[in-house]
């Protein structure tokens, strides 16, 4: 009986441990929407928290936004927060690129910009560009559910782009 609660007690450290926070730094983050979308829409490789293949997210915990990014970077469904945007966004989505990136050394996230109805055409894509600094930031895996956040969304259709809602300097941790 000694083995058994000893073997459970191992487990319940280890399981501890699998869902410690950290902090994963120089990830390059970029942004996509519905006019640079594979095909273009809200649709997205995985259906997770019940949204049915459809990006989206205020940036709560409990509504994170989209994220694409490669499938070994993160794990589909996991959610991150990132201190960037005060939000925290959710792996949805797959990226190209961002696969490409990863396979060479180099971190990297694609965030959904919004909506999830319509489109913003050109409007978006430069909305995406002027969020997109091509600096290096951090994110930070298993957070704690309570970190500041800022649901303003980055682009709301037909042009208007919230690129005052960008933190720079903004530092989260464990």
């Amino acid at each position: 009986m000694k083995s058994v609660a000893t073997l459970a007690t191992a487990g319940a450290a280890f399981v501890g441990l699998a869902s410690a926070c950290s902090t994963f730094n120089n990830v390059e983050v970029t942004f996509y929407g519905w006019p640079d979308n594979s095909p273009p829409g809200p649709g997205t490789a995985y259906d997770c928290g019940g949204r049915n293949y459809v990006a989206g997210g205020s940036g709560t915990y409990d509504d994170p936004i989209t994220i694409a990014t490669a499938e070994s970077e993160l794990s589909v469904c996991e959610t991150v927060y990132i201190p960037l945007l005060k939000k925290y966004g959710r792996h949805e989505d797959d990226c190209t690129q961002c696969e490409s990136d990863w396979n060479n050394g180099q971190a990297h996230i694609d965030i959904w910009t919004g909506s999830n109805s319509s489109g913003g055409g050109d409007a978006q894509i430069d909305c995406e560009d002027n969020l997109t600094s091509g600096g290096q930031y951090s994110i930070v895996r298993q957070p704690a559910t309570d970190l500041e956040v800022d649901t303003t969304p980055l682009f709301v259709p037909p042009s208007t782009c919230n690129t005052g809602n960008i933190y720079e300097g903004n530092q989260a941790s464990c």
